[in-house]
């Protein structure tokens, strides 16, 4: 991975502050580009989703401190509301 060239979703494409804060941060970026692309979709859905900017500026550093601690999911979020279910 070129060290500008941070890997994005499946649905969403990786918005310029965090990408920046994950370049920024180079555990957080280790473990981003370890994950999924579903999983990197989820956590970009949730910041996106955020309605002020106050709001996506705490859920980027959440990212980046949840990356670091291991976890591949963003916490408490039902999941990104564009992905498709399938099945029963």
């Amino acid at each position: 991975m070129n060290s500008r060239e941070v890997p994005g979703g499946v649905v969403h494409e990786l918005p310029a502050d965090l990408s920046e804060a994950l370049l920024a941060n180079p555990t957080a970026l280790a473990a981003w580009a370890d994950i999924t692309p579903l999983a990197r979709n989820e956590f970009i859905c949730w910041v996106e989703d955020a309605k002020q900017t106050a709001t996506r500026g705490r859920r980027i550093r959440r990212t980046q401190e949840e990356l670091g601690e291991g976890r591949r999911r963003p916490c408490c979020w039902p999941g990104c509301r564009h992905r498709e279910r399938v099945g029963k």
